[in-house]
């Protein structure tokens, strides 16, 4: 059965959030420490906790065995957890925002709170809850971040940290009611990482709950994340339509403004097809394809941004291949690869042709050759 998971970040993110979240929706805690057994050099143990945080019963899970404090390079955390691949894909992410905060190359980026043992264990085993949850899609809440000051490796900064900042850039965040870290670099890193999409609850039959503690027992507010498990609802496989209207009579020159302008809007896809009108008048057929709950708002962006003075729609049954994002560095740059599965078989994979031209620019290539690079390293990648 599809499985469909949606993360409650309005109190912030952390690695040890998001392991007792997994640990309290059900996951077997034996999962999550042989994940963190596979990587670590020296021992390290989960404890959980039932604690409450504001009143809300939650479950905390400590990382403990270790004080180490060893500042790994980006080398030598891939070195340690090279066989996970979503662990890997969010110490990626890590790599490349530290690189960009400080002006560096992810390999030359020296990891300090994140590069301690503990950290690697959350990273690793959040990853390996979530592999076995083996969810078909992954929402996350708008990202509470928190206020103030904190003190890291490099003294006190700004919250949210530089690292957060660009972890979480283009994606929807806000500072929250906490006034201190509210998401740390690891839970910015997984949630990124984890998400195949942004926004409130979808529509789904849950099944397990779990909720997950945060460190503090903050006044005002529960410092929780929740993770809502389930069933997505049947309801939501017929709520697609295909809006379309003839236009013979528009300035082919806006078209691409008008594509944009409805996807802006919230349609799934917008196209044009040449058609040939009564008269011999060359023309076009726009096509769009929106939930019914967008329809309203595209249906209005039609009429505005073209000439048209009538609309058809029909109800069309769409079927999706689950679906995910891979991430792959090349020369520093970070490309996503869309990856398609059929009954848990890859059976497509495609970079993010947007992502391979910005990287191909801001590495001095052609794109062709980047995207041929993307390509083979994601090749030689266990998905």
């Amino acid at each position: 059965m599809s499985r469909a998971v949606w993360i409650d970040a309005s109190s912030g993110a952390s690695g040890d959030m998001l392991l007792g979240a997994l640990v309290g929706a059900g996951v077997p805690l034996d999962v999550l420490q042989a994940a963190v057994d596979d990587v670590a050099p020296e021992p390290i143990a989960l404890r959980v906790e039932a604690v409450t945080r504001s009143g809300l019963a939650a479950t905390r899970v400590h990382v403990e065995g270790t004080e180490s404090h060893h500042h790994r390079t980006w080398r030598d955390v891939r070195a340690l957890i090279g066989g996970h691949e979503r662990a890997l894909a969010a110490f990626e992410r890590l790599a490349v925002a530290e690189a960009t905060v400080h002006g560096t190359t992810p390999d030359e980026v020296h990891f300090h709170e994140v590069g301690a043992l503990d950290a690697i264990a959350d990273v690793v085993g959040v990853c390996a809850g979530f592999d076995h949850l083996d969810a078909s899609s992954v929402t996350v809440s708008p990202v509470a971040v928190g206020s103030g000051t904190v003190r890291a490796a490099h003294g006190t900064l700004p919250v949210p940290p530089p690292a957060v900042v660009e972890l979480l850039r283009g994606v929807p965040s806000y500072a929250g009611p906490a006034p201190f870290e509210s998401c740390t670099p690891t839970g910015a890193a997984l949630l990124t990482t984890l998400a195949t999409a942004w926004g409130p609850q979808p529509l789904l039959t849950t099944s397990s709950v779990g909720v997950g503690a945060g460190a503090r027992d903050a006044e005002g507010h529960a410092n929780v994340l929740r993770l809502l498990v389930g069933a997505p609802s049947p309801a939501a496989a017929n709520t697609e339509l295909v809006l379309e209207a003839n236009v013979d009579d528009l300035d082919p020159r806006l078209w691409p403004s008008v594509l944009d302008a409805l996807l802006a809007a919230g349609a799934a896809d917008a196209w044009l097809t040449p058609i040939l009108m009564k008269k011999g008048r060359p023309a076009h057929t726009l096509s769009v394809l929106v939930t019914t709950e967008r329809a309203d708002v595209v249906r209005d962006v039609v009429f505005r941004e073209t000439t048209t003075i009538g609309l058809r729609s029909y109800d069309v049954a769409k079927h999706a291949l689950d679906r995910s994002a891979v991430e792959v560095v090349v020369g520093g740059q970070v490309v996503s690869v869309k990856v398609a599965r059929l009954e848990g078989r890859v059976v497509n994979a495609q970079p993010e042709y947007d992502e391979v031209a910005r990287a191909a620019a801001a590495l001095g290539r052609s794109v062709g050759d980047v995207l041929a690079e993307v390509r083979a390293t994601y090749d030689g990648r266990i998905v």
